[in-house]
């Protein structure tokens, strides 16, 4: 049976509805097998920088550390469900650990590639996967940059498409996911032996998932990206997984959007 780690963290994202990241992780949580599901305690203040850029760094590091010590308990793979993507991090640090030739599939509407002296907002979930490939005052780097795909991302900030255009990350737009295998191809010229795919929901075209704290137009349809992450498990074996950035506006409208929802988590796990 699949490993499910949900972890409610609100304090990495710079959305003003942030907190409402905790109501849509206890709504997966709500749909998931309750023997397979272990919760990390987040703590309710939003933390202090301490000087790092980071905003809410205190409070972030201690997830951190809670969700490392979680997932070192068994050797089996998890799916995270956060949360702000920020929970990745910590969860792709594990599965590099355990899987020296990893791949990190990312696939976010944004492209979290900010360091902690360019972010606008000092908030980490927009620095997440920058923070998995160079080290930064969170953690250590868990793989090369060359490991790394970034996947259905249609909004960038300057210093982000810098990184893209000079090809330190490779991308893939969300219109190439008409092609099934596009992800499978790209982690297969990687050379890695293993993957860790990040699914932050805002990927998804938002006429196919209202929840979403920061919607993006012309995003990936619900149907190609579970065509895609099943291709790409068929291909290579899965190290972990995460789900974040569900923010329902309400009870009835995180239920409208379960269904999407646990397509992706069917295809994850």
């Amino acid at each position: 049976m699949t490993r499910f780690v949900v972890v409610p963290q609100w304090q990495g994202s710079p959305s003003s509805r942030a907190m409402v990241l905790i109501d849509g992780a206890e709504a997966i949580a709500g749909d998931l097998p309750r023997s397979a599901t272990t919760v990390v305690e987040v703590p309710s203040e939003a933390g202090e920088s301490l000087g790092t850029g980071i905003r809410r760094f205190s409070s972030l590091g201690r997830v951190r550390d809670a969700l490392t010590a979680t997932l070192a308990a068994s050797p089996e793979p998890a799916i995270v469900v956060g949360g702000d993507c920020g929970v990745a991090v910590a969860a792709i640090g594990d599965a590099a650990r355990r899987n020296p030739d990893l791949a990190v599939v990312w696939l976010d509407a944004h492209g979290d590639l900010n360091s902690p002296a360019s972010s606008p907002s000092g908030a980490f979930s927009g620095m997440a996967l920058r923070a998995v490939f160079e080290e930064t005052p969170f953690a250590p780097a868990a793989v090369g940059a060359d490991r790394v795909v970034l996947a259905g991302t249609r909004e960038f900030d300057d210093v982000e498409w810098e990184l893209v255009g000079a090809g330190t990350v490779r991308h893939i737009p969300a219109d190439a996911f008409g092609d099934a295998d596009v992800l499978a191809d790209a982690v297969a010229a990687t050379g890695a032996a293993a993957v860790y795919i990040h699914v932050d929901l805002d990927v998804i075209d938002p006429a196919d998932l209202s929840g979403l704290a920061l919607p993006v137009p012309f995003g990936v349809p619900a149907a190609q990206l579970t065509a895609a992450i099943a291709a790409l498990r068929a291909r290579l074996p899965l190290a972990g997984a995460s789900i974040a950035g569900f923010a329902p506006a309400s009870p009835a409208a995180a239920v409208e959007d379960m269904g999407t929802i646990l397509r992706v988590v069917g295809a994850l796990a």
